[in-house]
């Protein structure tokens, strides 16, 4: 489990979020062909989009 400093216990979520967001790059990372990420593929992975007036994440999943 995750820790906030000086919390009395229990999972940070944004910590929490930040892990399981790095998992799907490394997985991603781990199953492509090329030898890096282009831009465009981790931001499929992470969700993003890219609008007129800058980065937006997209709704989670379920």
């Amino acid at each position: 489990m995750v820790s906030r400093r000086g919390s009395s216990g229990g999972p940070d979520p944004v910590a929490l979020i930040e892990i399981d967001l790095y998992g799907d790059l490394m997985i991603a990372a781990s199953s492509a062909v090329e030898e890096r990420l282009s831009f465009d593929r981790i931001d499929e992975v992470l969700r993003v989009r890219r609008g007129g007036t800058g980065v937006e994440a997209a709704e989670p999943d379920g």
